[in-house]
């Protein structure tokens, strides 16, 4: 179901005005026989600051290259964020790998309550208030991953309400409270009669 969620939310990067953010680089040997050979690593996060945000992951004999790698594999896989105001529609858990990310909505003031990859992931997306908590790894790459699974597997109240084949007030909760009204009038009607 998330994967049908993901397809709906992409996002084309022409004319946004994109932000740019590098989580963690990494320095990586290859042993060969005259010694070792370093490339790097760089792992990037994407967004515009309002809705839109992706992740990518660049490698690279050099720190430059391996940035605009990430920068290029991040824009193709940019997708849109479902928000209520200025935190997230409901509470998620998002998993990639031994990786876990918790996210919970927050009051307007609260800010954001995130570290490292997963505040990157989150500033860059447009969140402004937010509670997160990393539940397993504690790898750079796994915890953005899951932090994106999980935004990922944010859904709407109009998408609930399709799903369930209700009006959008009902899946709120927002008529609860009419409608038992209604059936205590109808059941009164026949003791009168």
């Amino acid at each position: 179901m998330t994967r049908m969620a993901h397809a709906d939310r992409t996002v084309s990067p022409v004319g946004l005005d994109l932000q740019e953010r590098v989580v963690e680089i990494n320095r990586v040997a290859k042993v060969v026989k005259g010694g070792r050979r370093f490339s790097f690593t760089a792992l990037v996060v994407v967004g515009d600051e309002r809705e839109v945000v992706g992740v990518g992951y660049g490698k690279a004999n050099e720190v430059p290259l391996a940035i605009q790698k990430g920068v290029e594999r991040a824009k193709k896989n940019l997708f849109r964020v479902p928000k209520h105001g200025s935190t997230i529609t409901h509470q998620t858990t998002g998993i990639f790998g031994s990786g876990q990310v918790l996210l919970k909505p927050a009051s307007p003031g609260t800010g954001v309550i995130a570290g490292g990859g997963v505040r990157a992931v989150l500033e860059l997306a447009g969140i402004h208030d937010i509670l997160s908590k990393s539940l397993g790894s504690q790898n750079p790459i796994n915890l953005v991953k899951a932090t994106v699974a999980g935004l990922q597997s944010l859904r709407t109240p109009d998408e609930v309400a399709t799903l369930r084949g209700l009006s959008v007030n009902q899946v709120l909760g927002l008529t609860a409270d009419e409608a038992p009204t209604g059936t205590i009038e109808a059941e009164e009607e026949p003791v009168e009669a």
